[in-house]
Order: C-alpha cells, then structure tokens, then sequence
C-alpha cells in the first residue's frame, strides 16, 4: 500500500513540477476514447500498477490540463498541493461528513471554516451559517430552495423571481428542478456595462405586484462568468428590502475578490444578501469539489432542509451540534472543508490576498497590451481578473460578420493546436475572445506569446 501510495504521490508531484511544459488543450474523439476504454468488466485482476500506468498514460494526457497557466477559457481552477494532499485525508480515512455523530472533528472544522468565510463577508458569526457543496450550482439551488421555504412557505404559484441576462445559468437550471414555470421568471435586460438595468427591474416589480403576483427573490452577480461584472448591490439591496425580496447574491466567481483591497469596495453591499454563493474552487484555489453558501440566518437552512427519518433518530444530538445533512440537500458528504482549512492555516489568508491582487493586476495589463496595438479591440475592459477582446485590426475593413468568422476561427485553431485554452463567448451580439486570468502562474509574457499565436492564426 505505501509503495503504491508513494507512486501516486510521485506522479502527482511530477504533474504540479511540469504543468506548464505541457499542452493546456486535450483534443480526442468519440472513436479514439471508445478504443481506449470501451472494455467488458473484467472478472480477473490486474495488478494496481499496471492498472496506474494505463491511467497515467492515456487519463491524464486526454484531459486538459486546467492549472496551466494558458488555461484561459471558462473558469480555470489553479489548486493547490496541500488541498490535493488534504482531500487525499479525507478520502483515505473515509470520513462521513454529513452529521454530528458521523465526526465531530469534521463539523467543527467545517463549523470554522465557514465562520471565517462569514466573518470575510461581514455577515453575523453567531446568526448566520452555511454549508460547504459540490459546487456553485448546488449552492445557488440550496439558496433558492432556502428562499422560496422561507418567503413562500409551501405555496409559490404566484411567486417570481428576477435575475439579469448576464446571471450564470445553474440559476436557471435551479429554478427549473425547483418547480417554478417560464412565466414566473424574469430576465432584466442589462445595462452598456452589463449591469442589472435598475429602472427595467424597478418597472417589473410594479408591474408584477399590480397584477397580483409576488416579487419574492432577486439574484444578484457578484462577478458575472462573461465579463466579471459586479451588479450594484447596495441599490439592489434597497429595492429587495423595502419590496421584501430576498436577494441571493451569486458570487461563486467573483466574490473572492472580497480578499484584494480593490476588489472589497467593487463588492461594497454583499454584506446585505440574504444568502450568498461562493466557490472556493475557483479564485480560493481549492481543487474540484467544494462551493459555498452563506446565509443571514443559520435557522433558515434548517428549516427547509430538516427531515426526520426513524434510522437516523438516534444520532440528532442538541441544538448545538450541528448535522450539516439538515443544512442542505445532500445527505452523504464528504469532508469538503478539511482542504479549505488546511491550504488556509498553511498559506495564511496574506498568501491569497497576494494572488488574487496580482490576477487583477495582471488583466489590467493585458488590457493596457491590447489598447497599444492595432489589431486588436477591447470589448468589456478587465473587470475582476477577466477581459473579453476581438481582432480587429486598423489596417482593414471588416463586415461584422467577418469579424465574427475570423475570432471565431482564432479560437478554433488555438484549440487545435492544443497551445492555449481559449473559446469565444458573446457580447452585445459580436462574437469575442474571453481570457480569464484567476492562475497565478499565468505571467505576462504568457498572454504575450499566446495573443502573437492568435495574430498568426488570423492570417492563415
């Protein structure tokens, strides 16, 4: 066992110490990975290090290496080797994270690690509460699930909600599996900086409460996926609380930024959600999986979410010791937070502050790169570590159309190439390059020499 740990260890090391000599991009078919995979259950064994040697060799290359620092694409996740060695514990000892009596030591520490998070966020310690999930997408559910249990009780047919069209849509798919129809959901058109139009939200509300509906939850940004844009939280605070509308602010990309001294007053209002995503495998540098809720009130968990089951009577504990299965959705849970607390207490919060300064600081002068030259076009500046940009180039006139065909062709031979991950999204109807920067081994010199590869692309 220890031999074959120590080679799991060793392959490990050896993929954090030559991440950035690899290819970022894993490009495969259908076909090639049927051949690779497509196997009957074998009856007889095989011995574990043949079986991590075929692992080694054909899982890892074919998948793409997200910690590169040319990942650029989506939301790149740059971990950290205490949290992979972390959840490698909580793994091999196999600890039940879901109730009191399942381990103690694991609610405690999962007890804590949120208390910093709320007190992060300047929201009441000894009040409020939270649970640790798979992800933001799970977090925005149990959030939505939490407001609708406490605004609406079990009646909702006339309940809405309002989100912007820039809101990440694991809210559409939580409002979705939560039971609610297409017209009980509105999509507030945003404004030129892509910002929750105030006035069109204002002019729904009312609209809705003379026809006898009930305004009952608004989902804010806190750092939108496109463009990182941050909705105005104070304003949207004030309409919810003098409407009576819990606002649920999704800053499971954003919200980190809470650590960089510029970023705390972009976030200025946050500290007035109701509930609040956060994903610390994103921009805290946590490996896949764990998101984060926080909410005003702990109760308010515990009462959508507390079942009582016969077979679980006997481990309910007191009021004190909390099962997290009665905080969310999840009953079975793995122990999330032991990562985030060991890469906190081993780092030091100063570590993260410093990394995520400098991935604001570093789109700010990729910003400043793409303004100097004269083929490219800035579309949404940097805002919290991500910019969106398009070739177009001075020297010649192109359709939009064009210009459209020739980033989307960019994109699709840098992904060939394996060379940097970077995919097109959409603004204002033009299709652009999207870099997000959150990875602190991505320097300057990288975005450099991948923009160069991007103009000789648009030439080919």
């Amino acid at each position: 066992m220890q031999d074959f740990g120590y080679k799991v260890v060793d392959a490990i090391v050896d993929h954090f110490e030559t991440q950035d000599q690899k290819l970022p991009v894993a490009t495969a078919t259908r076909k090639e990975i049927d051949a690779l995979f497509c196997e009957e259950a074998p009856e007889n064994p095989m011995a574990a290090d043949d079986v991590l040697k075929f692992v080694l060799e054909n899982v890892m290359p074919n998948s793409n290496v997200i910690t590169h620092p040319k990942a650029y694409a989506f939301v790149p996740g740059p971990s950290n080797y205490i949290s992979v060695m972390s959840d490698t514990l909580a793994t091999g000892f196999n600890i039940f994270a879901g109730g009191w009596v399942g381990s103690p030591a694991a609610a405690g520490v999962e007890i804590n690690t949120l208390n910093w998070m709320l007190k992060l966020f300047n929201f009441q310690v000894k009040k409020g509460g939270g649970i640790f999930t798979s992800g933001g997408s799970m977090a925005n559910l149990t959030a939505l699930a939490t407001a609708r249990k406490v605004k609406c009780g079990d009646e909702f047919s006339k309940a809405i909600i309002y989100l912007s069209d820039q809101a990440h849509s694991s809210n559409i798919k939580a409002i979705n599996i939560l039971g609610f129809k297409k017209e009980q959901i509105r999509i507030i058109p945003t404004d030129m900086e892509f910002k929750f139009s105030i006035n069109k939200l204002k002019n729904a509300i009312a609209k809705d409460k003379i026809e006898g509906l009930q305004p009952f939850c608004m989902i804010a940004s806190a750092g939108t996926t496109n463009t990182g844009t941050i909705d105005p939280l104070e304003e949207l605070a004030r309409i919810c609380k003098k409407e009576n509308i819990w606002l649920h602010v999704d800053g499971a990309y954003g919200a980190a930024a809470m650590l960089s001294k510029n970023g705390k007053k972009l976030l200025k209002g946050i500290e007035k959600a109701d509930s609040l995503t956060v994903d610390p495998h994103k921009w805290l540098f946590q490996p896949y999986e764990i998101g984060c809720l926080l909410v005003q009130n702990h109760k308010w968990l515990s009462r959508t979410f507390t079942e009582k089951p016969v077979y679980l009577r006997d481990i309910e504990g007191n009021q004190s010791e909390i099962n997290f299965y009665d905080h969310g959705i999840e009953l079975t849970r793995n122990f999330r937070a032991l990562k985030f607390y060991m890469s906190i207490k081993t780092f030091g919060l100063q570590a993260f502050r410093k990394a995520i300064d400098y991935s604001i600081d570093l789109a700010e002068a990729v910003e400043a790169e793409l303004r100097q030259s004269n083929k490219w076009e800035v579309i949404s500046p940097a805002t919290l570590a991500i910019i969106n940009f398009r070739y177009n180039t001075v020297e010649e006139k192109l359709s939009e159309k064009k210009l459209d065909e020739m980033n989307q062709k960019i994109s699709a031979k840098m992904m060939a190439s394996g060379e940097a991950l970077l995919v097109t999204t959409i603004l204002q109807g033009q299709v652009v390059l999207r870099m997000c920067l959150i990875n602190p081994r991505t320097t300057i010199e990288d975005v450099k020499n991948t923009l160069a590869l991007c103009e000789k692309f648009a030439l080919e």
